[in-house]
């Protein structure tokens, strides 16, 4: 069995006057919850069309579960569930009345998991109310509830908590949390929300005009986006010995220029400035550096646009 549910390779679409996705690879391990990080038009909602079947590639490949046979991906993409540019609702309806309509439209039978399904989203206590009348948090946790009729191992989501107030998307991401944590789903999730995504994703994917920019943990993003003091003095063997000592810690690194990154203390920095100073080392340079989430992403498409 693949450790991987999605592997792309050299996935590509073209439209008469424009690229909208160019030479992606892409790989999504199982049991993952993949962030798929793009501004407005950056081609992630091209490629999750695509990887859903909902449109074909110019050129590339798609493997799902290991397959890539065009037979054995219409097979495979029955193992996943789908909710793009918004959750498809029938307004007077009720939350189990569109379940109900999306099961048997899905052929799925058994009434059971209609009522499996409201309780898992969080949506059993909604009654006669229609779907109209739901809060956009509501119809998110609705339209969720319809990609999971058939019990899919692979759920994909775009923009989910697009336009949510705190709330919704507090409900979105808990939900999200425990049908991956609970249930074993892997999830690919889209969004230009990078703040949100970090408290959800364990893998992410930068899309910028097409362009796959980088792939990289939750790990890796944690360590480019690590604050510390940036410390320069004119003795930096002396200054890492005082730094050891003076301050207990070992969360600091010595560039091989003699510039110092400290992990720790980026909230009290005058304390390890009249440290340095006190022990006859003369600060050169000294501040605090690194990126927020937000930053190291602007960064990351600013370098292509650029480029």
């Amino acid at each position: 069995m693949s450790e991987y549910v999605l592997k792309t390779s050299n996935l590509s679409k073209h439209f008469k006057n424009q690229i909208a996705l160019n030479k992606v690879n892409l790989s999504i391990q199982k049991g993952s919850i993949y962030g798929f990080i793009g501004q407005n038009g950056a081609g992630k909602s091209t490629f999750i069309r695509i990887v859903s079947g909902l449109a074909k590639p110019t050129s590339g490949e798609i493997e799902l579960f290991g397959d890539g046979e065009e037979k054995e991906l219409i097979k495979a993409r029955k193992r996943l569930g789908a909710m793009i540019e918004g959750p498809a609702l029938y307004p007077n309806l009720t939350a189990y009345e569109n379940l109900e309509a999306h099961r048997l439209l899905k052929g799925i039978p058994g009434k059971e998991c209609v009522e499996q399904t409201l309780q898992l989203v969080g949506l059993m206590d909604t009654g006669k109310k229609k779907t109209k009348n739901f809060s956009l948090g509501m119809k998110q946790r609705l339209g969720i509830a319809i990609t999971l009729l058939g019990d899919p191992e692979f759920l994909i989501l775009d923009e989910p908590i697009n336009g949510l107030d705190p709330m919704g998307v507090v409900e979105i991401r808990e939900l999200l949390k425990r049908l991956n944590q609970e249930y074993g789903i892997t999830i690919l999730i889209s969004s230009h929300i990078l703040s949100e995504l970090h408290l959800l994703a364990t893998h992410y994917g930068i899309i910028h005009k097409g362009h796959l920019l980088e792939q990289l943990t939750a790990e890796d993003l944690h360590k480019k986006c690590q604050q510390f003091l940036h410390i320069k003095v004119n003795n930096p063997e002396k200054a890492a010995t005082v730094i050891e000592t003076k301050l207990s810690t070992s969360v600091f690194e010595v560039l091989p220029d003699g510039a110092i990154k400290l992990f720790d203390y980026v909230d009290t920095p005058g304390k390890v400035s009249s440290i340095i100073v006190n022990e006859g080392l003369i600060i050169e340079e000294f501040m605090p550096m690194g990126h927020d989430l937000e930053s190291y992403f602007l960064e990351r498409i600013g370098g292509i646009q650029h480029g």
